[in-house]
């Protein structure tokens, strides 16, 4: 059965395996999420769930996401939604809390977010290019991206060219990460290795869809 959960990225730590073993791990704040809406098959023509997360006053929120959420609870009123297609999705009810004991120690998980911004960047810090000679002629430009690679003949630059821009606040996906540890009583997931985003980034933690587990 897959699962999902929406959590918050609070930092990195390392926790130590009974043989010793350092295990570096992202500390995730996971839930809880209440259930803001569900979809059928038979009205929207697909089955999933939308998960809330993150409390918010009222005064926080617009008219449509008010009208949206009403059918929750009050106190589950929440900043952010995230739809999630999952197995038996008709069995949830609106309001009902998704905790992080979803998740158990071993569970295979997919978490994506968005990544840190790193601003308008050059090749060689996008890139990982290298940078030309200092001498012989290279002139001020050996932090530049250098030839272009067309000639007469296309006489453009082709497309996919790797070139200065804006790197980072892209979605991104890290594939079977393991869960080493779970608190329930303190709505936290502790995650091996990295996950994108800064610290205090929101984060959506799926059932690896790689998994051993989902590999048959």
């Amino acid at each position: 059965m897959n699962k999902a959960i929406i959590g918050r990225k609070l930092g990195m730590t390392q926790v130590f395996s009974p043989d010793g073993t350092v295990i570096p791990v992202t500390v995730i704040e996971a839930g809880p999420c209440p259930v803001v809406q569900v979809k059928t098959k038979e009205k929207d023509g697909y089955s999933a769930v939308q998960l809330g997360f993150g409390k918010v006053k009222l005064s926080r929120l617009n008219k449509p996401l008010i009208g949206h959420q009403k059918k929750a609870k009050p106190e589950n009123f929440v900043r952010t939604l995230k739809e999630f297609k999952l197995d038996g999705s008709e069995g949830y009810q609106v309001g009902t809390q998704i905790k992080c004991d979803i998740f158990s120690e071993g569970d295979a998980v997919d978490v994506s977010g968005i990544s840190k911004g790193h601003g308008y960047s050059g090749v060689i810090k996008r890139w990982n290019q290298s940078r030309l000679m200092m001498s012989h002629g290279a002139g001020p430009v050996a932090r530049h991206p250098g030839s272009m690679g067309a000639n007469s003949t296309p006489s453009r630059v082709m497309p996919g060219k790797k070139l200065p821009g804006h790197w980072g606040v892209e979605k991104v996906t890290i594939l079977n990460l393991k869960v080493v540890k779970v608190y329930p009583d303190r709505n936290v997931l502790l995650v091996k290795g990295g996950v994108p985003g800064p610290k205090d980034g929101i984060v959506f933690i799926k059932s690896a869809v790689k998994g051993a587990e989902n590999q048959g």
